[in-house]
């Protein structure tokens, strides 16, 4: 892919080309092709030029590999439904409106979550500090079945990586929708820490993730839920992020953090109601970074396209400490008559909604129960 492939870099940025061998279908929301959209911009700020930072081809996922959390029985009905046998594979959660069957579904699975456990290696063994899966994040997919656009769990099996290597895992979700399928993984488990950020279940897929939702048995305290009211926007996210993820962080002392950036919470997203814009997620992302520990970053919802590649752009220049204009490049997309766009800027402008006030007391009641009932159960000693 490039002349460095060979040269491990601190900032990994895992990607391939093969991703564009499969769709979901013309009419799914989900498009693969925002990927290279994203790519392309990056490559178009010079991203993939900088020193100590690297571009990988990404590689698939064993069979094995993946069934260090999925059943065996539903990867061959995985298979049977990527070669269009649909037998048992609705009893799985295959061939619905969400989760259709496609030619190659079964590769697809494989390849994004390949990227992820590559980047989870490359941390685990000291190759890289930070890695960068924009194809990962596939947060909703049980052991036994798809859902929500999710096949695969990529970030569980990348969790069970860390865990493997002894390694205490927090796991930060700010995508819209709630990251359940990586929560119910760990659900009982104290070496990770489940973080999701959400528009509330009540008015959004999959339903779940109130702030109740706080993980049971030895995992009791270890699934730290935050719903925002639809119309949610920059200044109530943050103000939960910065007040819950520091103490979150000193309580738990992980070693390292897994974090998926899904960009549906931008308010042009519409599959979604929250009303956040790129300003607030970069200032996420730049906290994170703060944390100075290994950080697998991974991608996630996004279902406007152009915001998806703004956003992620954005990310990865933070991520390599790098200022970038503000101006969109002139010959970006290359292929402009497949995209329509509303911004010319990388960064949008401040955006307060018509129903902050609202939102911010929900968001006050949320910490408020949170800081009383859920973060005295966490610690740093799980024995």
């Amino acid at each position: 892919m490039t002349d460095r492939e060979d040269r491990p870099g601190r900032r990994v940025f895992l990607y391939s080309e093969r991703y564009f061998s499969f769709s979901y279908g013309m009419n799914h929301p989900l498009k693969i092709d925002r990927l290279r959209l994203t790519y392309e911009l990056c490559q178009a700020y010079g991203l993939f030029d900088l020193a100590d930072s690297q571009l990988m081809e990404s590689e698939p996922a064993s069979e094995a590999e993946v069934l260090r959390f999925h059943t065996r029985s539903y990867l061959e009905a995985l298979k049977q439904a990527s070669k269009g046998q649909l037998s048992s594979s609705r009893v799985h959660g295959l061939g619905y409106g969400d989760n259709p069957v496609f030619p190659g579904l079964w590769e697809w699975s494989l390849l994004h979550t390949g990227a992820s456990l590559q980047g989870a290696r490359l941390l685990s063994e000291g190759k890289a500090r930070l890695a960068f899966n924009i194809a990962g994040g596939l947060h909703h997919a049980l052991a036994d079945r798809a859902s929500g656009f999710c096949y695969l769990n990529d970030p569980v099996v990348a969790i069970h990586h860390f865990l493997e290597k002894g390694m205490r895992v927090l796991y930060l979700d700010i995508d819209a929708h709630h990251g359940d399928g990586v929560q119910w993984a760990f659900y009982h488990s104290p070496e990770v820490l489940t973080v999701s950020f959400h528009q509330d279940g009540r008015s959004l897929f999959p339903g779940t993730g109130s702030v109740s939702e706080s993980g049971q048995g030895r995992g009791a305290g270890y699934a730290v839920n935050i719903p925002m009211l639809p119309g949610a926007d920059d200044e109530v996210f943050l103000r939960g992020f910065r007040t819950l993820v520091p103490p979150l962080m000193d309580r738990f002392q992980p070693d390292v953090i897994v974090s998926q950036l899904g960009v549906d919470s931008l308010r042009e997203d519409p599959l979604a109601s929250l009303e956040l814009t790129t300003n607030g997620f970069a200032e996420a992302v730049a906290m994170l970074l703060e944390f100075n520990l290994p950080l697998l970053a991974l991608g996630g919802g996004g279902y406007h396209i152009f915001n998806v590649a703004r956003a992620w752009t954005l990310a990865w220049a933070i991520m390599n400490q790098v200022e970038i204009p503000d101006t969109l490049p002139p010959h970006w997309p290359h292929n402009p008559g497949l995209y329509q766009s509303v911004s010319k800027t990388l960064r949008d402008q401040p955006h307060r909604s018509t129903g902050h006030e609202r939102c911010a007391r929900y968001m006050d009641e949320c910490l408020s129960y949170l800081t009383e009932h859920v973060l005295p159960l966490i610690s740093k000693d799980t024995g």
